[in-house]
């Protein structure tokens, strides 16, 4: 199996949605489906089709975290070299084009998440920036063409 890169932020934070998926999600939809079959025919039942769908997303988001941290492989912030860009590293780049500054942390690909700037290892623009340093031009391609971005600190 492949493993999956984590920062220990990273797998603390699926550690913790994991153990709300099981204790408190988990009983909370199959109570409302207890409910639901209260209310009679199953088969023209919408509040029990809908808890069972919500069933089944609880069901595979849990098997997707189990799944992820038995494969994953923390990495070890300390032991990576001061002023490098590693997965964990906090990075603000400014946007050449668009004249501005935007502040980054590098992650493994299941904790990315866009709208909080946390940006996989495996983009183009993770991957551009692994190894460099403050100070550093990177060009990286993204769908909408070329981008260069410059490193402007580290942490």
């Amino acid at each position: 199996m492949e493993e999956v890169k984590l920062t220990a932020a990273g797998k603390e934070n699926l550690e913790a949605e994991l153990k709300e998926l099981k204790t408190v999600k988990r009983p909370e939809v199959v109570e409302k489906i207890k409910v639901a079959r209260s209310f009679g025919d199953l088969s023209e039942n919408a509040e029990y089709d809908a808890a069972r769908n919500e069933q089944a997303l609880i069901e595979a988001r849990i098997q997707e975290i189990e799944h992820t941290l038995k494969y994953a492989v923390i990495i070890a912030e300390e032991k990576m070299a001061a002023g490098v860009i590693h997965l964990g590293s906090k990075v603000k780049v400014y946007d050449v084009e668009f004249d501005e500054s935007i502040d980054y942390t590098l992650v493994g690909t299941s904790e990315a998440d866009p709208k909080k700037h946390f940006v996989s290892n495996e983009s183009p623009l993770g991957k551009a920036l692994l190894g460099k340093k403050k100070g550093d031009t990177v060009d990286y391609e993204a769908p909408s063409g070329t981008i260069r971005v410059k490193v402007l600190d580290v942490e």
